[in-house]
């Protein structure tokens, strides 16, 4: 098999604290973009300087939606009102296709005489693309054996949405919802990032918030997080397809007593720390220095690669906004680490 190789550097560390870790760790980002190096790199010293990232998860679920044709929406309707009421034989049928995926919620969409149900699962510390399709497609053999009047449309109804913008996916989750958040002193602001907080949060206002809605973003409001999603994706063996939803996510910041509130909110960070992509060398190689390949808990691995992800996402986002108020001083930067030269 051949590799493709993609220059892949390690930056920080990044001081990171909250319930699934707490500790300084190196970020290995895989990249053609050059500049992304010292960029999360500068947002990293300012977490060291800052007193530490704080990380939470407040939700994870990953999904797959299937899609039903029926008799009518009558029938549609009929249906769903009756499979929310056994949960339980549903459970069973999911517990028979893997020890980790657990059936968390449903949700419907009849559109109509099709029915499109959003199955939610928990995963362990596998990303789960293939857990829950598994468990979908056992869910939809059984459902076809209970309900004579349905007929198979789709293992896979987009309602999921996998790999896709969506509103859904904002509003419900696709994978680990976390937030990031630090406190950065103004002599910090100034010292590390040239700038001042008040001109990264009119900055946030006037180009992040406004300037996405005068785009027709769709629940999103940042800079770039795809960047860093996509170099940490390509470096710890994840599919970087996910960085779609994954990208969908808000920066929010405030002057807090002169110093500078940032933090940005993910809600769709899809990380495995075991399954496809992890058996290479150098995946194996970068997820043991992060400190997920451990003997944790299931889904404890999984967790603390996520906030890791949500952190370096944070000092990338940070690094870019703060050059963005400076006149100049993105393109100079691309100048001279991409084509190696300097203004004269």
């Amino acid at each position: 098999m051949n590799i493709a190789k993609i220059p892949m550097k390690t930056v920080g560390p990044i001081k990171i604290i909250g319930p699934h870790i707490d500790a300084e760790v190196r970020v290995p980002l895989a990249t053609y973009e050059a500049p992304l190096w010292p960029s999360v790199n500068r947002g990293a010293k300012v977490s060291r300087e800052a007193g530490g990232i704080c990380a939470i998860i407040v939700d994870e679920r990953m999904t797959r939606s299937v899609v039903f044709e029926a008799l009518d929406a009558k029938t549609a309707l009929r249906v769903f009102e009756s499979i929310k009421s056994r949960k339980d034989e549903m459970d069973e049928v999911v517990g028979k296709t893997s020890h980790f995926a657990k059936l968390l919620d449903v949700h419907s969409q009849i559109v109509g005489n099709l029915l499109y149900l959003r199955f939610e699962f928990s995963t362990g510390d596998a990303a789960g693309h293939n857990m829950v399709t598994k468990a979908a497609d056992h869910l939809m053999s059984w459902m076809l054996g209970q309900y004579a009047e349905l007929k198979y449309i789709s293992i896979s109804g987009n309602f999921c949405a996998d790999k896709k913008v969506s509103a859904v996916n904002g509003i419900l989750g696709r994978g680990k919802y976390v937030v990031a958040e630090i406190m950065v002193p103004e002599k910090v602001c100034q010292k590390i990032l040239k700038t001042t907080p008040e001109k990264i949060v009119e900055l946030n206002i006037k180009k992040n918030l406004l300037g996405t809605t005068l785009a027709g973003g769709l629940r999103t409001a940042n800079a770039h997080f795809a960047n860093m999603l996509a170099a940490f994706y390509l470096a710890v063996g994840q599919d970087v397809a996910n960085i779609i939803e994954g990208s969908q996510g808000f920066v929010h910041t405030e002057v807090k007593q002169n110093d500078l509130y940032f933090s940005v909110t993910l809600p769709n960070i899809i990380v495995g720390a075991v399954g496809a992509g992890k058996t290479l060398d150098f995946v194996r190689d970068n997820l043991k220095d992060l400190g997920c390949l451990q003997e944790r808990e299931s889904g404890e691995n999984a967790r603390r690669l996520a906030v890791i992800t949500a952190a370096t996402v944070l000092c990338g986002e940070l690094s870019l906004l703060a050059a963005l108020t400076n006149p100049g001083e993105l393109m100079r930067g691309h100048t001279i680490l991409e084509r190696g030269k300097r203004d004269r």
